[in-house]
């Protein structure tokens, strides 16, 4: 499948932003609620990790400690959209979000795992500043 990030930009500490993540090309017999649909993010210098995780398949949500609380993934299905809202953002919290995709149920083991995802987007920059 192929993946479109928008939603990115600069924002003061303790503000919010929503990221969108658009879901296309799948196979015939498949929708988004096949799928596992997952929220990275890579600071400068630092390796690529896991955000939140919706495995649509079978309702399920992961989040990194790092953002509990503050962080809420969702979708619209209809779309074939997913949604990070970010609240009370830190600068702790820059970075390029990417998005992600794989068929089936990650389960905790695997839901924050970049390895476990084939289909990536290209990246939207998140700048938070103080």
């Amino acid at each position: 499948v192929q993946l479109v990030e928008s939603g990115g930009g600069l924002v003061q500490a303790g503000q919010s932003l929503t990221l969108s993540c658009v879901v296309s090309g799948f196979d015939s017999d498949y929708t988004l609620e096949d799928y596992a649909i997952s929220w990275f993010r890579q600071a400068p210098g630092k390796e690529r990790e896991g955000v939140s995780c919706y495995s649509v398949s079978d309702d399920m949500k992961y989040y990194a400690n790092s953002v509990k609380g503050r962080f809420t993934i969702s979708s619209d299905n209809a779309r074939n959209t997913v949604f990070l809202q970010m609240n009370d953002l830190s600068p702790e919290d820059t970075a390029v979000y990417y998005c992600a995709a794989e068929f089936g149920r990650p389960g905790s083991t695997w839901a924050l795992s970049p390895s476990w995802y084939p289909d990536w987007g290209h990246g939207t920059q998140v700048t938070v500043s103080s």
